[in-house]
């Protein structure tokens, strides 16, 4: 309730409430739907997850890498499991490990059933290595919050400073990655359309803390476009920005 103050002030008391209630649905769907997909099969997931990958394709052709900026927007394990099955590219996808090393295990062994290669942020650089002299797409949570301070770039996002990880536009500026935008919506229960966009097939023609600018922008439309769809059990806003940090971009 307090994520949804911060990003909706104009809102009243029952129209928050009403997000709240749709948002524990969905996230309480997403976690009976996750334990399925420890043992569904290729059509399980074809059925229930829909999307254009024309995009994606195109960029295939170009013979570059490609990064992949998602959101905490449900049912992102759906989606991550589901992308392999139709595009041309190896998949990698960059994920937190879990502090219980169990789950770890089994969340690392759901979202590597159909090929996706997993790899830890917080083991990026190595175990980048086997595939650096390949083309592959790689798919970036980039909502995370930040620890804050000087080593973030900060957005105004919902109207409030906001850091964000530099991570994601520096790797693509420094090897000129295109960046594709990709976020979901619901068509009913069980059943997700993905929706890819591109931000830039050239980041690095851009200015310093564009790409997250656009990337904040994109977040901010999808996230009030369709609240009850993003984790907003997740602490967005938890760091204060002080001018010490730099320039608001």
């Amino acid at each position: 309730m307090q994520n949804l103050t911060l990003a909706f002030p104009y809102k009243t008391e029952v129209e928050k409430l009403s997000i709240a209630k749709e948002f524990y649905k969905n996230f309480c769907d997403t976690f009976v739907e996750t334990i399925k997909f420890i043992s569904a099969g290729k059509h399980f997931f074809r059925k229930r997850f829909i999307a254009d990958y024309s995009v994606v394709d195109e960029l295939f052709k170009s013979g570059k890498s490609i990064q992949l900026h998602l959101g905490h927007n449900f049912n992102w394990e759906l989606a991550n499991l589901t992308f392999p099955f139709y595009i041309p590219y190896k998949t990698l996808i960059v994920y937190l490990p879990l502090g219980n090393k169990v789950f770890d295990r089994l969340f690392k062994y759901i979202r590597s059933r159909f090929g996706s290669h997993m790899i830890a942020a917080t083991k990026m650089r190595n175990e980048m290595l086997p595939h650096r002299n390949t083309q592959y797409i790689i798919a970036l949570i980039a909502d995370q919050s930040p620890p804050g301070g000087d080593n973030a770039y900060w957005v105004n996002f919902f109207g409030r400073p906001t850091p964000f990880l530099k991570a994601p536009e520096n790797v693509a500026r420094r090897n000129n990655y295109p960046v594709v935008f990709s976020h979901f919506t619901k068509i009913r229960r069980g059943v997700y359309q993905g929706h890819n966009i591109l931000s830039t097939d050239n980041p690095k023609e851009l200015p310093t803390g564009e790409l997250t600018k656009r990337y904040a922008v994109f977040l901010e439309k999808v996230m009030t476009e369709n609240p009850e769809m993003w984790l907003w059990s997740h602490r967005r806003w938890k760091h204060e920005w002080k001018e010490e940090y730099g320039k608001l971009l």
